[in-house]
């Protein structure tokens, strides 16, 4: 019988999620642990995901069930596929539109700035990681090498510099997504299918938050964490750390 195209895929998806586990771990580790420091010192750690699909990587580590409390996530409706997916591609090409955004945060020398982005060369993306270089911000980037260097300069979805975000940050996290994301051809379908950088940017971001969890721990430190408000004793449990962290956190 037949492979069933869905196993093809969860294959594809899991070969690349494994190449994550093997080649980034010690980018992974290095992320959580500046996030661990920044944490300690009682600061908040920030998030930004300058495009349509990537902001969904923003809210993944926001406000999330078994996740880090401390976070910031700009999570932009002009970013937001529902206001109109041209839209949303045409705000991510316009240059300054992410410096405007960032402009809002709280974030002072030496904090934290995680910028995920599948593909890594937009405006917003781009704009994100030259802010976080002129404001002293140590920046980790969650996106595809192989995308940018794939895809040729000039392209219209390229900032104006034609820079890549991977020789822009201090800590690259390489979720391998090949040139276009998807990556299943079948017979009599002219497009390749079968997208894989959401689960990708999940991963990554879920794998550096995790590590961050553990250092804290190791350095005996608690560390603010969320526990799922559809569970028992949830909304109990989440009430002090909303307390802690609701004049600093606007979309709390």
């Amino acid at each position: 019988m037949a492979t069933p195209i869905y196993a093809t895929y969860f294959d594809q998806i899991t070969a690349l999620l494994a190449q994550i586990r093997d080649e980034e771990g010690e980018s992974i580790t290095r992320a959580g642990a500046v996030i661990a420091d920044r944490i300690a010192a009682d600061r908040m750690i920030y998030v930004i995901g300058p495009g349509g699909h990537s902001q969904i990587g923003a809210e993944e580590v926001f406000s999330r069930a078994g996740g880090l409390a401390s976070i910031v996530s700009f999570i932009d409706d002009g970013f937001y596929l529902g206001n109109g997916a041209a839209r949303s591609m045409a705000i991510e090409r316009t240059p300054g539109y992410a410096r405007a955004i960032l402009d809002r945060g709280d974030m002072a020398d030496g904090d934290v700035l995680i910028i995920v982005n599948a593909y890594g060369i937009n405006a917003a993306t781009i704009d994100s990681a030259m802010y976080a270089r002129e404001k002293g911000l140590t920046s980790i980037g969650v996106t595809s090498v192989a995308n940018q260097r794939g895809l040729p300069q000039g392209h219209p979805s390229r900032h104006p510099s034609g820079k890549d975000l991977c020789d822009l940050v201090d800590i690259l996290v390489d979720t391998k997504m090949p040139l276009g994301d998807a990556v299943l051809k079948l017979e009599g379908v002219t497009e390749k299918v079968a997208p894989v950088s959401t689960y990708l940017n999940a991963f990554a971001l879920n794998a550096i938050m995790l590590e961050a969890i553990a250092e804290l721990a190791r350095r005996g430190i608690e560390p603010p964490v969320w526990r799922s408000s559809n569970s028992p004793g949830g909304d109990e449990a989440n009430l002090a750390v909303t307390e802690r962290y609701r004049d600093r956190v606007r979309n709390l």
